[in-house]
């Protein structure tokens, strides 16, 4: 373990005591120097749960005060994991995924009532009706996210969503939802057009003796140069493990491409726990890798790397007093005078929901 890094922590988002009151999996973007901004899927009961929204959180004071939890998606089904991208001006993305969580009622396990509001849910649902809202969606926003677009489909799924381009494209490094997510590639898109439509680019080469099931949940970064750089986690699932490849379970890998996500490395083990990624480039030309620590003492972490990503400096503690190991998905964005700004998911002493959180902190 390296140093623990100097931090002010405080929190974006709680309901305590409250049934639906457990957010998780956020991320966050700086819309001016002292707006941020952040989505995640909230106003639910349980890590799963069929109650899932797409809801959003806004700072106009650098993070130190947050607004109540604001609704812009709630579809149907279990509304998961948000991404969001400031694209300049007033100009906002929102993404996420949706899930079918019937896979995961486990009714001998609840209590009367619980299981009774999970079969309410269920029994307003048809395989149609779940055929047209499984997938991953985006929607969109001219006015800072006062109003927003119809829900957009999109090829990928990842916790944080696309990256922009300093093209002005957008780039989605995520995996591909098919009838499951659990066989899909990792693979890159591209939109020209702000997330309306979207060009499907390549997929990024297996490890040896891996499967895709193994790979999820991967994040990219630009360089000044053009080249991206991704990171991805990797585990033991469904039947395939990780014995064979060497490769720690949970863990990250690293790709990269040199034409725009056309084409990709073949993946690689970082060798250290923690997922899933974040990816950012600070000013200083550091690159940021953050990442949930769901091994004893539970937090939150970070790698550095002063290379372009050709090595890192892995498990900076930004904070490791997790109850357990329901928390992480940190996202990071620099504040105007170099500070670095993170949120994450967690749950606080005596809570029995999982908050949204955030750290304030600086390089080493």
């Amino acid at each position: 373990m390296r140093e623990r890094l100097d931090a002010e922590h405080g929190v974006v988002c709680r309901r305590k005591g409250e049934r639906f009151g457990y957010f998780g999996w956020p991320s966050v973007t700086r819309i001016d120097d002292k707006t941020l901004m952040t989505a995640s899927s909230g106003l639910r009961t349980a890590h799963v749960c069929p109650w899932g929204k797409t809801v959003l959180n806004v700072s106009r004071d650098e993070g130190r005060t947050w607004s109540e939890p604001r609704i812009v998606n709630d579809g149907p089904l279990d509304d998961r994991d948000a991404g969001i991208v400031h694209l300049g001006g007033d100009r906002l993305l929102v993404s996420w995924f949706t899930r079918d969580t019937r896979e995961q009622f486990h009714p001998e396990g609840m209590m009367n009532e619980e299981r009774a509001a999970w079969e309410r849910v269920f029994s307003t649902w048809t395989d149609e009706l779940v055929r047209r809202h499984l997938g991953s969606w985006v929607l969109l926003s001219e006015d800072r996210g006062a109003t927003w677009s119809d829900r957009l489909r999109a090829p990928l799924m990842t916790p944080h969503g696309p990256i922009l381009l300093c093209s002005g494209e957008l780039l989605y490094l995520g995996k591909q939802y098919q009838k499951t997510f659990r066989s899909g590639l990792i693979q890159a898109a591209r939109s020209r057009d702000g997330g309306r439509t979207w060009e499907e680019l390549g997929t990024v080469p297996l490890a040896d003796s891996t499967h895709p099931v193994n790979y999820h949940e991967p994040h990219v970064v630009e360089l000044p140069s053009g080249r991206l750089i991704g990171a991805i986690r990797i585990q033991d699932h469904w039947g395939k493990d990780l014995t064979a490849a060497a490769i720690p379970s949970p863990s990250i890998m690293l790709t990269g491409s040199e034409d725009g996500g056309r084409t990709w490395t073949q993946a690689r083990p970082m060798g250290f726990h923690g997922v899933p990624p974040h990816l950012m480039r600070h000013s200083s030309g550091v690159l940021i890798l953050t990442y949930g620590y769901r091994r004893e003492p539970y937090g939150q972490r970070v790698a550095l790397s002063h290379d372009g990503g050709a090595s890192w400096e892995h498990d900076h503690v930004l904070r490791d007093d997790g109850p357990d190991r329901d928390l992480g998905y940190p996202a990071t964005v620099e504040l105007h005078d170099g500070d670095l700004f993170t949120v994450y998911y967690q749950r606080l002493p005596g809570d029995e929901k999982c908050s949204l959180l955030w750290s304030r902190w600086r390089l080493p």
